[in-house]
């Protein structure tokens, strides 16, 4: 379960796959998933595999999958990678926040994700959805722009100094009783956000012609919450009785 995951959303680039691959591994990190990218074979390409040098076990154990929603729904905590300010979605913070709270989540048993978005236009807002944090790398203001592969190797370098620091290796799990509650994961937190919308509609709090970005908001008040497991059985057990008593009208 305590393993960090590094997604590469529609990658254009083979080569970056392979120089991402080659800083993971030389940061200690193995496990890459490709969502969706450009050229399915990404991983075997003769310039992934030439930018890997010697990382070509990392590639080989690439993960593809066809979605963010599947790459990131069995996660409680991903990082989306952006330098870019939005008006909604989950909370942003540092690179160094991020990797604290990576640690304490590995710590207590739990994954994490580190999510990089398209070459050209990094993570769009509808990526986002499937984060809890917004992070961005402490650049440059007026040229903030990274490699992709730059980027994983800043963040995942990052991780392990954090990791280092605070005596907590990859390995490294706290007994059980030391444990805190789970966070939802994030597929958990979208499905409640569905649950609680189709509830919102049934006692028409929300129109649906109008919906004045409340489920926007709604969102980014969970994010922000950073919900635990028995919480979001409370949300979902809220917007089953709104369908009921609708049912009953």
């Amino acid at each position: 379960m305590n393993s960090v995951y590094w997604i590469l959303h529609q990658t254009s680039h083979n080569g970056n796959v392979g120089s991402a691959a080659r800083a993971l591994k030389t940061m200690g990190f193995s496990e890459l998933v490709l969502v969706n990218p450009k050229d399915p074979h990404a991983a075997q390409s003769l310039d992934a595999v030439a930018l890997a040098s010697g990382a070509e076990n990392v590639l080989q154990s690439a993960v593809l999958v066809n979605d963010l929603s599947t790459a990131c729904q069995n996660l409680p905590i991903v990082f989306g990678l952006t330098a870019r300010d939005r008006e909604f979605g989950p909370p942003s913070i540092t690179l160094k926040e991020a990797c604290q709270i990576a640690v304490a989540t590995l710590a207590n048993g739990q994954s994490v994700g580190y999510l990089f978005g398209t070459e050209r236009t990094g993570l769009e807002n509808e990526d986002l959805q499937h984060c809890s944090h917004r992070v961005w790398i402490d650049a440059n203001p007026a040229y903030s722009s990274l490699n992709l592969s730059q980027a994983v190797m800043i963040c995942a370098y990052e991780l392990r100094q954090t990791q280092i620091q605070s005596g907590l290796t990859n390995a490294t799990l706290l007994n059980s009783s030391e444990r805190s509650s789970e966070k939802a994961t994030i597929g958990a937190v979208n499905a409640a956000l569905d649950h609680l919308k189709e509830g919102l509609e049934a006692i028409e709090f929300l129109d649906p012609k109008h919906p004045k970005k409340l489920m926007e908001r709604l969102r980014a008040m969970f994010d922000r919450a950073q919900l635990e497991k028995e919480e979001i059985d409370l949300i979902r057990g809220i917007a089953k009785q709104m369908l009921n008593q609708n049912q009953k009208k």
